[in-house]
């Protein structure tokens, strides 16, 4: 799908604020509600906005403690990584698992409410795991940047 200038717009607008509403957001591109809200809705069903999503404060919430940990497995078949990809998607604390090219199989974030939680997790669901054969973790000390989604640029 081609995106034009008033759909980037749109992305943008609704990536910043989801909770923007179609006459808003109407009003910020240009159109009127019916043809932005048709739009939207393009862009729902075409698969460029996926959700929307509230931006959680993980600390407030009890999960100060945020890990990195590097996977390494023993076997690098199609069906071991699908494998490990199902297992850690039944680990609620594991809120990303991106598979990785190089020496890494998988690169994990997870977040904890301490470190006996992480502790836990690391040893009853990670490195127990079939075809596991490393995990190495750093823990994150302080957060720089975190911006979700993508840049999206506007002519």
């Amino acid at each position: 799908m081609a995106f034009d200038r008033i759909d980037r717009q749109i992305l943008a607008l609704l990536q910043d604020d989801g909770r923007m509403t179609n006459v808003d957001l109407a009003e910020r591109v240009g159109l009127t509600a019916p043809p932005c809200l048709r739009r939207v809705r393009a862009l729902e069903e075409a698969g460029a906005i996926r959700g929307y999503h509230a931006d959680l404060d993980a600390a407030r919430l009890g999960f100060p403690i945020t890990v990195f940990a590097m996977v390494s497995l023993r076997s690098q078949a199609e069906h071991d990584l699908a494998a490990f990809e199902n297992h850690v998607a039944g680990i609620p604390e594991v809120r990303e698992c991106h598979m990785l090219n190089g020496e890494i199989d998988f690169i994990l974030k997870i977040v904890a409410s301490d470190l006996k939680s992480f502790q836990e997790i690391l040893t009853t669901h990670l490195t127990p795991a079939p075809n596991v054969a490393s995990v190495k973790t750093s823990l994150t000390i302080r957060t720089a940047k975190q911006v979700s989604g993508i840049p999206v640029t506007v002519d």
